[in-house]
């Protein structure tokens, strides 16, 4: 009897190929399989209380009922564990920190403004030699260093704002992928970025900070948020009119940081200032 027991019992057991109780204690276990040899099926076989309250075989059943017991056991403490570890994976996966990318892209949706700035290609200049534009008194001619194997040819209309001197050797902010244009006869390429007041009777020029490298292309934000993207060719900057979205937003603050919106316009050697116009307009 003590063999078909255990034979019924293992039978009971891996019904539909796993435990029928995972805490499986010894109670849920003897109901289980009382149960199981009380149903129609096995009409023929004891009971299971008689046959464990039977004196001849009451040891051999105990025994049977711990093995098994302890066997199960093992598989339901392996099958938790399983569990366990399947839903640590899950929590990992869903608690995934986003890529260094993603969080880019996500900066820029929240400001598009910004975007289209890092389409801009501004960089530091050192204007190497000034003059008057011969054929124009309100321009001036500039040679500047723009970290490019020629110096650029830029003309700006300077000449009322700021003295000829202050212009020798400057470090200056260039904005360099616009469309040349013929200015009296001379192609400028490029613009040299200024701060104004409101009635644009004062300007200054950005400056670049000590220690700035010519051709180093500048940035809007924190030390660590260096521009990733290309800057756009002049065609796009003048097709998709970004140097008319973007100037709107660019600003001095009441620290004479020039910025967008509320990213400050920075190199690696610090901010980008001009010398004494605060909250004014950059263009």
């Amino acid at each position: 009897m003590a063999a078909t027991v255990s034979f019924s019992a293992a039978a009971v057991l891996a019904r539909n190929g796993k435990p029928l109780c995972r805490s499986f204690n010894t109670f849920c276990f003897r109901r289980t399989i009382s149960n199981y040899f009380s149903s129609s099926s096995i009409r023929n076989v004891k009971p299971l209380s008689a046959i464990v309250h039977s004196s001849s075989s009451s040891s051999s059943i105990s025994s049977l009922l711990e093995s098994t017991q302890r066997r199960f056991c093992r598989s339901a403490s392996s099958e938790t564990a399983a569990g366990i570890n399947t839903a640590a994976e899950d929590v990992t996966l869903d608690s995934t920190v986003s890529s260094p990318s993603e969080v880019e892209e996500e900066k820029e949706e929240e400001d598009p403004i910004r975007k289209s700035a890092a389409a801009l290609d501004i960089r530091v200049g050192k204007i190497l030699k000034a003059w008057v534009h011969p054929e124009a008194d309100s321009l001036y001619i500039e040679e500047v260093d723009c970290g490019e194997p020629e110096p650029r040819t830029i003309c700006s209309g300077l000449v009322k704002y700021v003295p000829l001197d202050q212009l020798q050797d400057a470090q200056v902010i260039v904005l360099a992928n616009l469309k040349p244009r013929n200015m009296c006869g001379v192609k400028s390429n490029g613009m040299l970025l200024c701060a104004s007041d409101a009635s644009h009777e004062n300007v200054e020029l950005l400056q670049a900070p000590e220690g700035s490298i010519p051709g180093e292309r500048i940035w809007f934000g924190a030390e660590d948020e260096k521009n990733s993207s290309e800057p756009a060719s002049p065609n796009q900057i003048q097709k998709k009119k970004i140097w008319e979205a973007v100037k709107p937003h660019m600003k001095t603050d009441s620290n004479c940081v020039a910025a967008v919106g509320v990213h400050p316009m920075r190199t690696s050697a610090g901010l980008v200032v001009c010398k004494s116009l605060r909250d004014g307009n950059v263009s």
